[in-house]
């Protein structure tokens, strides 16, 4: 997005440094409504502790659908952390001024590399390592020698799956809200911003749909 929409490239229009802000504007942000929760909780939820409670029992509910309850607690702090992360860092880029951080290459790879990296360590722990491999062998062992490079092949095309997903549509709705206020700055455009929002929390929550289903794969080995 072009530093005339940019408040943080007052001070500089480096990328690293515009990507670096507003990366730990989300992170500050985020860690800030957790504070703010936790340091009045209430038997009776009320106000913003409300809002969180609910997003809280949304995650556990997705997750219980995906791959049970007990593994969906467990697995329940990465997932809620960073569906509220990108959400956050999603959100961002539709204030007129800033951008999001998630629309940058870098941020949305970051992300899925750690996904990645965490659901094979966890099915690697879980399973043990000739146990969690086997399985991308396939059930008929004369075709083991062309379904385990398949399956190699699909498990790091995850890692693109997750990142350009998310950086491709965070991107595209940064470029398409600069053209409209370029060619409507002095009204607010109602429609697109409500489109944006709603894109939103709709990446946020396929990518934690998608961590689910991941994790649910690498540590249910035995169910294949």
């Amino acid at each position: 997005m072009g530093e005339l929409f940019l408040f943080f490239g007052l001070i500089s229009h480096d990328k690293v440094f515009i990507y670096t802000v507003h990366m730990l504007l989300a992170a500050g942000i985020a860690l800030t409504l957790a504070r703010v929760v936790m340091s009045n909780l209430q038997l009776v939820p009320k106000g913003t502790q409300n809002v969180v409670e609910a997003y809280i029992s949304g995650v556990l509910k997705m997750g219980s659908d995906v791959m049970g309850e007990e593994p969906a607690r467990r697995y329940f702090p990465l997932v809620a952390t960073i569906g509220l992360f990108v959400c956050i860092a999603n959100l961002i880029g539709i204030v007129p001024g800033f951008e999001a951080p998630t629309a940058f290459l870098e941020f949305a790879l970051t992300l899925a590399l750690t996904v990645f990296i965490y659901y094979n360590f966890e099915g690697i722990r879980r399973q043990g390592v000739v146990k969690y491999f086997k399985h991308f062998l396939g059930p008929v062992w004369w075709l083991y020698w062309l379904m385990f490079p398949i399956e190699i092949v699909s498990h790091f095309s995850r890692l693109i799956s997750l990142s350009f997903r998310l950086f491709g549509n965070i991107k595209g709705d940064d470029m398409f809200l600069m053209v409209i206020l370029m060619l409507a700055p002095w009204i607010m455009p109602m429609i697109p911003f409500a489109l944006l929002t709603f894109m939103a929390f709709l990446q946020a929550f396929i990518f934690m749909m998608l961590t689910y289903v991941y994790l649910g794969g690498a540590v249910a080995v035995d169910d294949h």
